[in-house]
């Protein structure tokens, strides 16, 4: 009865994948690829097994896991552009806590809830009409209750090492994701990049070298500032914003950014700015980089600040534990953290702070400053989700976003009339572009808008130069250090 139930789970798990909604999609016939592809099926089966011994309802619930990965996958590649990662179940404990974050419905919503009830009944009553496929002697039965999780425990913690380890890395020696999830289907490559990732750190790749030895300007002020799915509006069709000609007039420098993802993974655009650290060099970790360092670099922006004697405040008006920030940001160097706790009372646009009021904590915090100062802001009040009941008498996503970005707009132009006459920097940048229906995964080349400006020196021509995240990281560097 097991192998029967095996072979229904092998063979509708793959018709699942080779069906993707919009008709039928080959599967790679190489021996390698189907047998990595079968294998991933089987130790879905086997892990569900494992907590029931019932042959039919572990088949059921593979094919089932099967079928909502590549569902969920589909819906995120149309959002974002790339298929369903590894690291996406990390974000997972995010969801109950801030389902209005992921176009979901809290827990205690009444059709969320009774989904939930429904399932557990229909499990319950299935656990009850199909025997379990244990031994009759009830010391094998026990033994064998233990011994098949305790396999596939050993199996996970051995897939990164030895020669299953070697066999992975040479298969998937980087990560390659497209060509890997068409070769061997989407849970293969989500166990195998999960196993790649526990098996290898990023490269300790310590950056451009520390150019920082002793600031003289005792009252610099540099501040940094990440803007919630920024670019500039006329690209998605809607009016100018005037920012947009001061930064062109005013800016030192300013141009495109290519960030590293579309519509969302705001870490993996921070991270970038912070470190100056190329993908290239976070291994399989590139997915999610706090995941993968949890803000252990020696060489961030933060670090070499305080290295130099600026205090380094990271300003964020919402919860702690989003990403973890409050405990990535303090490994990467920040002194001080403000966020949502600190905003009680400010003006809210939609359901989050708004821009203005974030500009006036900074710039509160440059007047009181004491020492050279170093602020890394990130906005939230244009993020998503876009829908209907967000604003008052305003409910299309592109008319909401074009009057979330006016106050960005406002914001960062009250940021360059605080800092005038100061010897600072302002850097401006967002960290991706919007996933609206105007805004589609691939739009500009997965590039948004940054500028740098200087104050308090002699007018300098500005410069359009088109920059990576990671670049932009590394051009900051400089910025802490006046000649």
């Amino acid at each position: 009865m097991i192998l029967i139930a095996l072979s229904f789970t092998l063979a509708a798990s793959l018709a699942i994948e080779a069906f993707d909604g919009r008709g039928v999609r080959p599967i790679s016939r190489n021996p390698g690829d189907l047998a990595l592809r079968l294998a991933a099926y089987a130790l879905l089966f086997a892990f569900w097994f494992a907590f029931s011994w019932r042959p039919w309802l572990a088949a059921f619930s593979c094919v089932l896991t099967v079928a909502i990965l590549a569902v969920v996958s589909r819906l995120k590649r149309g959002v974002i552009g790339e298929p369903l990662v590894f690291s996406d179940f990390a974000l997972l404990r995010q969801v109950p806590r801030h389902p209005e974050l992921y176009y979901t419905r809290p827990l205690t919503d009444p059709r969320m809830a009774g989904l939930l009830l429904a399932s557990l009944l229909a499990v319950a009553l299935w656990y009850g009409i199909e025997p379990a496929a244990l031994p009759h002697e009830p010391s094998v039965a026990v033994l064998a209750v233990i011994a098949l999780p305790l396999a596939l425990w050993t199996l996970v913690q051995l897939s990164g090492y030895g020669a299953l380890g070697r066999r992975l890395a040479t298969r998937f020696p980087a990560p390659d994701l497209e060509r890997d999830v068409a070769r061997s289907g989407l849970p293969a490559t989500i166990l195998a990049y999960a196993a790649r990732w526990r098996s290898t750190r990023p490269d300790e790749e310590s950056g451009p070298a520390d150019p920082l030895g002793s600031t003289e300007a005792r009252d610099r002020v540099v501040v940094v500032v990440q803007l919630e799915s920024f670019v500039d509006p006329v690209r998605l069709g809607g009016p100018a914003l005037p920012l947009m000609d001061t930064l062109r007039a005013r800016a030192t420098q300013y141009g495109r950014l290519r960030v590293p993802a579309h519509g969302a993974y705001t870490m993996r655009t921070e991270h970038a700015v912070l470190t100056g650290r190329t993908p290239e060099s976070l291994g399989f970790g590139v997915f999610d980089p706090y995941l993968a360092q949890g803000g252990a670099e020696p060489t961030s922006l933060a670090r070499l600040a305080r290295r130099v004697g600026f205090e380094t405040v990271f300003i964020h008006p919402f919860h702690r534990d989003f990403f973890g920030r409050a405990s990535v940001m303090t490994r990467l160097g920040f002194d001080h953290l403000i966020m949502e706790e600190a905003f009680t009372g400010a003006p809210r646009i939609g359901p989050y702070v708004g821009d203005v009021a974030l500009a006036e904590r900074v710039l509160a915090e440059v007047r009181a400053r004491t020492a050279p100062l170093f602020v890394f802001c990130v906005t939230m009040e244009n993020h998503g989700p876009w829908k209907p009941g967000r604003l008052p008498g305003l409910d299309d996503p592109h008319a909401q976003y074009l009057h979330h970005v006016a106050h960005t707009g406002d914001a960062v132009a009250a940021l360059i009339a605080g800092l005038e006459g100061l010897p600072a920097t302002l850097c401006v940048f967002g960290d991706h572009a919007p996933s609206l229906a105007s805004c589609r995964p691939g739009f500009g080349g997965t590039a948004t808008d940054y500028a740098l400006l200087h104050f308090g020196d002699a007018a300098v021509a500005p410069l359009r130069r088109d920059l990576t995240a990671d670049a932009l990281g590394r051009k900051l560097r400089a910025e802490l250090s006046p000649a």
